[in-house]
């Protein structure tokens, strides 16, 4: 006898495969509500990805980075690429839901069936990047979009897990919004391919790009070079030397793969997968009549912690219990 549940999800992924862009949305809900399907999805959707260029834009906030988004937006489709766009939102925190709202700033490409924009709240996660960002990027590279762009909430250091997800990182900065050396402390120096000093008009550019190229001249890497440009988003100066930069970066990376670094980055991938899973689990084995036990002697204060924890790993029924739960529907 089928399974209703079973039964819908092969339904999606059929819809998904045929470019339904209803079925995209409600995977992405799954995603987000951290469904018991979403392993199943993923497993079913890896192979198709690899291909799809995956652009960061990070800076602090006013910097002009949905601006900037929505110009460049409009020159990849004038080259009939296919875009998705993922703007990181700070939660709020009461609704859990995304405070800024990005998708408004682009609202002139809704009628565009070639792009797709989706703004996703962080809910919590420490730093810039929503726990469930790289399992949304998976299914966008897996609907076949030639670029994917991923926006985050702009919170200082850690923008840094940015260099993680994409591809190419664009570090966007203005005149007023702080010098090289700023950038440099915050550690974004390190993970930019591209810097971008938007809001070229204003005082101060000039200065900023020489302090970012000195940075860059002074980087150990004989690699890749950033590039220091000059943008100005709102009257849509720049962005054709931003386009060029962005094609050449990802030609660059094609021809020059490095082993070591994609190695590091799979087992990356791998403890994060495993760790996500084995905390939903975790959270799902409460009815666990042990788990439950060592819990409430936690809140009780007859237990620290850690002692809990290491009671429980010692417990090797009970850690068994624990890793065969099914992750339920939150």
């Amino acid at each position: 006898m089928s399974n209703p549940g079973n039964d819908r999800l092969e339904q999606l992924l059929s819809r998904f495969a045929s470019g339904d862009r209803m079925a995209l949305a409600r995977l992405i809900t799954l995603v987000e509500n951290r469904s018991a399907n979403v392993a199943t999805v993923m497993e079913r959707l890896y192979s198709g990805v690899g291909n799809t260029h995956v652009i960061g834009i990070t800076g602090p906030p006013g910097a002009g980075k949905s601006t900037l988004i929505d110009r460049l937006i409009k020159k990849l489709r004038a080259r009939k690429q296919q875009v998705a766009v993922l703007a990181i939102d700070p939660s709020s925190p009461f609704s859990g839901g995304a405070v800024l709202g990005d998708r408004v700033r682009m609202g002139d490409h809704y009628g565009d069936p070639g792009v797709y924009i989706r703004s996703l709240s962080t809910r919590g996660s420490h730093g810039g990047l929503s726990r469930a960002a790289r399992q949304i990027v998976t299914l966008l590279e897996a609907f076949k979009f030639d670029v994917i762009i991923v926006e985050t909430a702009g919170v200082g250091q850690t923008e840094l897990d940015i260099m993680d997800l994409a591809h190419t990182t664009v570090v966007v900065t203005v005149p007023e919004g702080g010098d090289g050396i700023q950038i440099m402390k915050a550690g974004l120096n390190e993970i930019a391919d591209i810097f971008v000093v938007n809001k070229a008009d204003r005082d101060g550019a000039d200065r900023v790009k020489a302090e970012l190229e000195l940075n860059v001249h002074l980087r150990a890497d004989a690699g890749w070079r950033p590039p220091v440009l000059l943008t100005e988003a709102a009257n849509d100066r720049g962005l054709d030397a931003l386009v060029a930069q962005l094609d050449r970066h990802w030609e660059y990376l094609r021809a020059h793969k490095d082993p070591q670094a994609e190695r590091q980055h799979r087992v990356h991938e791998f403890i994060e997968i495993l760790t996500g899973q084995l905390e939903e689990r975790a959270r799902n084995a409460m009815d666990d009549q042990r788990v439950h036990a060592l819990v409430e002697s936690v809140c009780a204060g007859k237990l620290n912690p850690y002692s809990a924890v290491r009671m429980l790993l010692d417990d090797a029924s009970a850690m068994g219990a624990l890793l065969s739960k099914t992750v339920v529907d939150s």
